[in-house]
Parts: structure tokens; sequence; C-alpha cells
């Protein structure tokens, strides 16, 4: 896993800025987590921790109160995959991208060779994450894993990660006070959770290190795509394929549980935005990522591998198309339905509990708009005789009424 399954919120744009822990962080003594550290350093060395690596790495460890205010108060408001878009593949993103493809030429062939996984996706990743190396976080990882862990609400996740971060600094390959990272525990380049570094990260460079802090971003990038590869990546499969729906499609059919061939989906009058029929990539299903009024993808498994790094559609796309864009493919063709806002937190919760007012299954009110959610708004908009994208938007919610 990577920086994304820390949050319960997997909106990209909510994603912990590490430069904000530069500013907010206000260490403060807490005698409770002086406890609860003495009881993990108990419980660490059973699992094989040394005294030593535990001395080194706590070495003015302190609870970290700025950090817990980061996790408590993360936006209310979540930004429309335009706006986050916008920003993701901006033209200034595209050409740091092309510079960086440049810069690291040989690294990334060697990489996309090894592993299999375009180099242009790498990239991509690369500049969503920490804006090709200049943004990587600052904030120290053990103190930080150790507060959250501390702190409870999170409490068995970051347990596990801060253990795992312990192993990293036991196995040599970076020193306590050089691991740093974003205040939830991502570190490097790429932003590599401390479990997923030890299951994925590889020494590229062959110094002995994995070393994914340094300004050499050599082992990062092959971690990544290391990563990715153990997951499945198909090289030269797309991502997704924009497409051009025929009339009357109906978007309930646009849904991740209805894959099919490029060719059943043409015999149904769907073709890319050249108007050909898209190549037979694989199994593939159409995804409606601005309900109906917006474009329409012809996603492959290349995005479900994609969203082992982060599970927001948002940030699948804006890495698949920033690669695109870096490999000199056009920009997303059908505009996006801007005249609708993002809906906050709150009102995602109270759209869910009109929903279940209305005798629609959703499970809870947790203001996350997942598959069950989805199917609920589906529903209801069927019964309204709405098209039925599933979007929420806020004229869903003033058609679900009080």
């Amino acid at each position: 896993m990577t920086l994304a399954d820390t949050k319960s919120d997997l909106r990209p744009q909510s994603r912990p800025d590490g430069l904000q822990a530069t500013a907010l962080r206000l260490a403060t003594s807490d005698a409770g987590f002086e406890k609860w550290l003495a009881d993990f350093r108990s419980r660490a060395i059973t699992q094989g921790i040394a005294k030593r690596t535990l001395d080194a790495a706590f070495a003015g460890a302190r609870y970290e109160a700025g950090i817990i205010r980061l996790d408590r108060n993360q936006s209310e408001f979540s930004k429309q995959i335009w706006d986050y878009l916008d920003t993701a593949v901006s033209d200034s993103r595209i050409a740091g991208g092309r510079a960086a493809l440049k810069r690291q030429g040989r690294t990334l062939r060697l990489i996309e060779q090894k592993y299999g996984v375009d180099k242009e996706i790498v990239a991509a990743i690369w500049g969503l994450e920490s804006a090709f190396g200049a943004v990587r976080g600052d904030t120290p990882l053990i103190g930080a894993l150790a507060t959250l862990a501390y702190d409870g609400r999170r409490g068995a996740f970051f347990e596990e990660e801060l253990m795992a971060a312990l192993r990293i600094v036991q196995s040599g390959d970076v020193a306590p006070g050089a691991m740093t990272g974003s205040w939830a525990g991502a570190m490097g380049h790429t932003q590599f959770m401390p479990s997923s570094y030890l299951a994925h990260a590889v020494d590229f460079t062959g110094d002995g290190r994995r070393d994914i802090w340094s300004d050499d971003p050599a082992d990062a990038l092959a971690s990544t795509a290391a990563y990715l590869a153990h997951f499945g990546w198909t090289k030269d499969q797309p991502w997704g394929v924009e497409i051009r729906l025929p009339e009357g499609f109906d978007p309930v059919r646009a849904r991740r549980t209805l894959p099919q061939t490029p060719s059943a989906w043409a015999a149904e009058g769907i073709r890319d935005t050249r108007g050909q029929t898209v190549p037979d990539h694989g199994p593939a299903s159409i995804l409606l990522p601005g309900g109906a009024g917006g474009p329409a993808f012809m996603i492959f498994d290349n995005f479900e591998v994609l969203e082992r790094y982060n599970k927001a559609d948002a940030y699948v796309i804006g890495v698949g198309h920033l690669s695109d864009r870096l490999k000199g493919r056009p920009a997303i063709e059908a505009p996006w339905p801007r005249q609708h806002r993002a809906i906050s937190a709150t009102e995602r919760r109270e759209l869910q509990r009109r929903l279940q007012n209305r005798g629609f299954a959703v499970e809870k009110i947790d203001g996350i708009i997942g598959p069950n959610t989805i199917d609920a708004i589906r529903e209801f908009q069927k019964s309204a005789g709405m098209s039925a994208d599933g979007f929420p938007t806020e004229d869903l919610l003033d058609a679900l009424g009080g």
C-alpha cells in the first residue's frame, strides 16, 4: 500500500502534504505517549527489533500535536475530478514530465526494460507524488508514525507501519534522521509507505541500499515499477481510452462489474474519439467519472493496477492521462460538466441519509461515495426518470428533498 490507504477519504485533493507539517508541527510532551512508547518498545523487541535500533530511532521522538491536528482536520470539502486534473495534468506538469523524462531518460529506459512498465507511467506517478522529486516531505517519520499509532484513531494501521519503518532502519537502508516524508508516513520520490517499501523497494543502483530518499531518484523509480509489475502491469496496454457513447446508451452499463471485449462494446456503437473501434487490449469496462454529462472512458486491467497505488478514480485518471500526454497523445476532448460544484462531506452524508430514508440500500452514512452509494443513487435516478449515472451532485441532493 502507498499513501492512499492512510486516509479514510481517498480523494487525491485531500492527500497529506508534507510541507504543511513544517509549519504546523508543534511537539509537546505527553505522559501517556511516553507510557505507550515504553510498551511499544517491548512489543517491538519481541518482533525482532534490536534495542540499539529502538534507541537510535526514538532518540528525541516526542508526541507531535500538530500531526494529530492535521489528521483530524482534513478538508471538509473536495474537488471535482476536473479541478483535480487541471492541476495534475497542467501544462507546467506536462513540461516538467518531459524534462524529467529527458533528464532521467537512460535510467527510465533501463527500468522499463527490466520491469516491463512504461517509463511514462513511472514518470507520471513521480510527478503526481512529489512534483518530480521537488516535494518529498520533510517530516521525521518515526516520530510521526509513533504519534499516529499512539493516537488510536487508526492506531493498528500506523503501529504496523511504524514497525515496518523500524525494520527499514535496522536493515541499514536509511538512518533514522534521514527517514523523512509526509506527516502520514509516505516516503521518498514516489511516496511509499514503509510496509510497501519492505515488500517492493529495490536497489536499482547496486550500491547495497534501497535509497528512495536521496536526490538520485533511481531506486525510487525502479521500486515504483517493481510495485506495478508485481500487481500485474501489462506494458503497452492503455490504462483507458477516451470514447464516444452512442445515443441512447444506458449509463447503468457503465460499471466496473461489466467488463467485455472492445469488439463487444463496438457492436453497441462505442468508438474512440476518432470514430474507430478500440483495439482489443483485453476485457474493458466503461467509466463515466463526471457522470453522463462528461467524458467517457473504456478502461482496462492497468487501471486496476494503478488503483493499487491510490484507489481514487481521479488519481488513476490523472496518472494515466499525464502519461498519455508525455507520450504525445492529445488532451481529453469531451468537456467536463463544470457547472456542478463539488458537494461537501456533510452534503455527501446528507445525500446518503436521504437515500436511506427513501428506502434505497445505503449501508452506512459515512460521506464516502463508494459502489454501494452509487448503486443507490442509480436506483433513485431510475425511479425519478433521470439519467442513472450514479453521479452525486447538488441537483441530485435537491431532488431527494429533505
